[in-house]
C-alpha cells in the first residue's frame, strides 16, 4: 500500500481535481471520498489551503475501487487485500524483469537473439492442429 510522504507536499504540472468535480464525476458523495482516504485506499495530495486535490492517477485507483465495490461486490477489507496484492505483483514483476536483465548481460552477452527465444516460455510447447468434430 502506498504511504504518504510526511510534509513533502508536490508542485508539479499534474492536473489536479477537487472533490467535488471528482464525486459528480463518478456519482460517489464526497464523504465516499474521504472514508476511502481515511482507510487508505486513496492518497490525494493536499492545497496549500488543505484541499483535497485528486491527480489522474487517483482517479484510476478510484475507478479500481469503484470496479471492485460496485460491479464485484467487495468490501473495503477486502478492496485492501486485493490493493496490496496487486503492489506485491507490480513489485515481484520489477524484479524478475531485473533479474532476467542481469541473467542476459552476464550469460548471453553477444548472444541475445537466443536469450529472447527462451525468455518467451519456460517449456516449449509445439503447434498442433485442431481438429473438428
Amino acid at each position: 500500500m502506498r504511504k504518504r510522504t510526511s510534509g513533502a507536499k508536490e508542485k508539479d504540472n499534474r492536473t489536479t481535481y477537487h472533490i467535488s468535480s471528482v464525486s459528480r464525476r463518478y456519482n460517489i458523495h464526497p464523504q465516499t471520498l474521504r472514508l476511502y482516504e481515511r482507510e487508505g485506499l486513496l492518497w490525494p495530495s493536499r492545497s496549500e489551503g488543505n484541499t483535497r486535490l485528486y491527480t489522474d492517477e487517483d482517479l484510476k485507483q478510484l475507478e479500481l475501487i469503484l470496479n471492485l465495490v460496485r460491479d464485484l461486490g467487495v468490501n473495503l477489507a477486502g478492496v485492501e487485500v486485493v490493493l496490496n496484492m496487486r503492489t506485491k505483483i507490480e513489485r515481484i514483476e520489477t524484479e524478475v524483469n531485473e533479474l532476467l536483465e542481469f541473467v542476459k548481460k552476464e550469460f548471453f552477452s553477444g548472444r541475445e537473439d537466443e536469450f529472447e527465444s527462451k525468455r518467451s516460455g519456460l517449456v516449449p510447447l509445439t503447434q498442433t492442429k485442431i481438429v473438428k468434430i
